[in-house]
């Protein structure tokens, strides 16, 4: 019985441990409360006063272009957009400034953005703050830290139906 208890509290702890050096990493800085705090607070600055609005997920939106009633995108559609993303301390991760615009299918993005540029008409500017759980979550990507709260400026430039 001992032996099974052993073999069943080591499988246990093997679960909860990271599987290499990065998912080490991305554990560790996912699991700080510092670094967890100072995301919340990121986007608990942004308040309705200085025309920031709440989304599904706790998406942060403000339209700093436009009126928003050029047409506007649904998640099945392609968009082509500028945009910038930053982290949270200001560190720009990536940008389609200064070169061509982007085009994507909206429903292949980050939950935030399938949430956000919809609220967006063609010819709109916006910025969006986003929660690390509609972003890329506890495992970061690339540049982008594990948990990571993230903020973009995003121009909406055209939309298509995909065909079919």
């Amino acid at each position: 019985m001992k032996h099974a208890t052993l073999i069943a509290a080591m499988a246990a702890l093997t679960l909860a441990l990271p599987a290499n050096a990065q998912d080490e990493e991305a554990f560790d800085i996912a699991q700080s409360s510092e670094w967890f705090n100072q995301q919340q607070a990121a986007l608990a600055a942004l308040t309705p006063a200085d025309g920031w609005s709440t989304l599904e997920g706790g998406v942060k939106f403000r339209r700093t272009g436009g009126d928003g009633t050029g047409p506007a995108p649904t998640v099945r559609d392609i968009v082509t957009v500028h945009y910038t993303g930053k982290l949270t301390n200001g560190e720009e991760f990536d940008s389609s400034r200064g070169g061509d615009p982007a085009t994507f299918p909206l429903a292949r993005l980050v939950p935030a953005w399938q949430v956000a540029i919809p609220y967006m008409g063609v010819g709109d500017t916006a910025e969006i703050m986003v929660p690390a759980e509609m972003g890329y979550g506890p495992r970061g990507a690339g540049p982008i830290p594990p948990a990571a709260t993230l903020f973009f400026e995003i121009e909406l430039i055209d939309i298509m139906v995909p065909p079919g």
